[in-house]
């Protein structure tokens, strides 16, 4: 089992597409199961067989969405798939929602 917490995070955005080639090849070499948490969209659709989308509350899921997009994965090749477009927009409208919640309680009207 691997735990990767944002691990390509704080790096630049080359360095991040070499390292996540590099991870889904030590995957498909070892067969480990990889808990992968990211803020990025795109880099869960690439790397994820499943992308779990927690809510503002800890522990709540407000989401478990199946990635649909056959292997080998390239991010130009997710992002070429028909049900891309549609995927990030389920993601983003459920992260939106989830990062807007705190500023309806305070009174804060979205932009």
């Amino acid at each position: 089992l691997l735990l990767m917490d944002e691990p390509f995070a704080a790096l630049d955005e080359q360095t991040r597409f070499v390292l996540q080639e590099e991870l889904l090849s030590i995957w498909e070499n070892s067969g480990k199961t990889v808990i992968f948490i990211t803020h990025s969209i795109d880099e869960a659709m690439l790397l994820g067989d499943r992308i779990v989308v927690f809510g503002s509350n800890p522990g709540t899921i407000e989401a478990d969405l199946a990635v649909p997009f056959p292997r080998p994965r390239t991010l130009a090749g997710v992002r070429s798939e028909p049900a891309s477009a549609p995927l990030f927009d389920r993601i983003w409208s459920l992260l939106r929602s989830e990062a807007a919640r705190p500023q309806r309680a305070s009174g804060i009207a979205p932009r």
